[in-house]
């Protein structure tokens, strides 16, 4: 030890900043070769060169980007009613509320679904926050001339999108509704040990998937493609379903292939552009709390099933509970895919 300390010592001064520039070297070379092992491969953006072809209507939005989209019900020239509304986690525009056509009809409701940043045939975007999700509703909202005020619908974790326009855009909604809507155990407003409860009782694998996506999103997309890390169920479609309604659809969409073919056609630009940046928008930092936003000039409501096993009821409760502006729905014997509880589109279009 003390030959080595000598021996620094009797360095020179060009000897020393030599060695200090070597290792700088060693360690830039070192961090290089890491982020290249934790950087996602780049999305094939649809109608570009290699990449999937465009078979939807799209929108061109004011940064360049695409949004695929899909209408139903009424025409939106005779509409009394416009939504739009923001698929799920592995969801698409052709997901919707299963509203029965002659309700449509009789009401007046124009509808149309979106492929959100990077699913489907929409132009994936490296910066989507929550915000960015909410102006995204409004630019296609006014490409598609549906007015100054429009409503809005939210499935499970589509919903962030619902909760972004009532903060940054509470002016444009006439009316917002959020079906099962995800929630983020790091929101300020979750009492501590009931967030740190919740968030104990799912699977382990899951409890890393999202402790990544907040902490260090940059290396979710490497964190989940390690076999031997444990990830998330939710992306797997193997979570524990405890309502047997929930359970019984998966098994058949499983079966017939079709969870399959909504995964491919949802991640074809790329599962990072999809799936890991919903997972890391979600539950990543928010820049508020949905349940300190002030009261929005429109009715809200929101429908949770009592048997969610994706979506712990308990917290949404709390949610609904700080919010007393907030008309709260629970579904006794329910779980999480609200789209299929028989007649719930009718009622949340009556709504």
């Amino acid at each position: 030890m003390a030959e080595r300390l000598l021996w620094a010592s009797t360095m020179s001064g060009g000897e020393k900043t030599r060695g200090m520039g070597a290792m700088g070297t060693l360690v830039g070379q070192l961090g290089e070769l890491l982020s290249r092992a934790v950087m996602p491969p780049p999305p094939r953006v649809c109608g570009a060169p290699g990449g999937p072809p465009v078979t939807a209507p799209r929108v061109r939005l004011s940064d360049g980007r695409h949004l695929a989209y899909e209408e139903s019900g009424v025409p939106k020239e005779a509409a009394r009613y416009k939504i739009v509304f923001s698929h799920g986690f592995t969801g698409s525009r052709l997901d919707s509320l299963r509203a029965s056509p002659e309700v449509a009809e009789e009401l007046g409701v124009y509808m149309v679904a979106f492929d959100r940043a990077g699913y489907g045939e929409s132009d994936p975007n490296p910066n989507r926050t929550v915000k960015s999700a909410a102006l995204d509703m409004a630019e296609l909202a006014d490409a598609l001339g549906l007015g100054d005020k429009f409503y809005v619908v939210g499935v499970s974790l589509g919903s962030h999108a619902v909760w972004g326009a009532l903060r940054y855009i509470p002016e444009r909604i006439a009316g917002a509704a959020m079906m099962a809507p995800v929630v983020n155990y790091w929101w300020p407003g979750f009492p501590a040990e009931d967030a740190a409860a919740a968030y104990g009782r799912q699977s382990y694998g899951d409890q890393w998937a999202l402790r990544v996506s907040h902490h260090a999103p940059a290396i979710l997309h490497w964190w989940m493609d390690q076999s031997w890390l444990p990830t998330s169920t939710v992306v797997d479609n193997t979570t524990f379903l405890p309502n047997k309604r929930d359970a019984d659809i998966r098994r058949t969409l499983t079966a017939d292939g079709t969870l399959q073919k909504k995964k491919e056609m949802a991640t074809q630009q790329g599962i990072n552009e999809s799936y890991y940046r919903d997972m890391t928008v979600m539950f990543g930092k928010w820049e508020f709390d949905p349940m300190a936003l002030p009261e929005p000039p429109c009715p809200v409501h929101i429908w949770q099933g009592d048997e969610d096993g994706l979506v712990p009821v308990a917290l949404q409760r709390h949610v609904a509970g700080k919010l007393g502006w907030v008309s709260y729905h629970e579904l006794p014997g329910t779980g999480h895919f609200l789209s299929a509880v028989p007649g719930l589109g009718d009622t949340i279009m009556y709504m």
